[in-house]
């Protein structure tokens, strides 16, 4: 298993870092890489840190659980502003989300949870909202995928 998703091959390829801002969890750092056609931060860029995001919540949380193996299953995603220079991702889930994860993997071996991202801009203006729905199951052999 890995400490935090920033160490991915993918993440480290596109520049995603563990974030130094209050309540931020990552982040993507400003950079001329990351623009689209008008000059702000691309679509693809923003949900490539929204989804790390994700990732990061939940090894963070205590579903970070030897044996068992989770995959991105959905994800909804509202642009709300065109965002400039660095941005900042965090992330939440419902109070009792995690619990309820925890006794669905226990009886069912399996659960869904779903984590909401918001990315916030070097502005602070908030510039996306997005829900990704994470599949989790336990492994067949009950050792870690990678």
């Amino acid at each position: 298993m890995f400490d935090s998703v920033v160490t991915l091959p993918f993440n480290q390829h596109v520049g995603i870092q563990e974030s130094q801002s209050n309540g931020g969890l990552l982040e993507l750092p400003a950079g001329e890489q990351y623009l689209n056609h008008i000059g702000t931060v691309h679509a693809g860029a923003q949900l490539a840190l929204a989804e790390a995001c994700s990732g990061e919540f939940l090894l963070k949380s205590t579903l970070n659980l030897p044996g068992i193996f989770p995959v991105v299953r959905r994800v909804e995603a509202k642009f709300k502003k065109p965002a400039r220079g660095r941005m900042t991702a965090s992330a939440s889930t419902a109070l009792d989300a995690i619990d309820v994860a925890h006794r669905e993997i226990a009886s069912k071996g399996r659960c869904l949870l779903s984590i909401v991202v918001n990315l916030y801009d070097e502005q602070g203006e908030h510039a996306l909202t997005s829900c990704f729905e994470w599949f989790i199951a336990k492994t067949n052999n009950g050792s870690e995928q990678k």
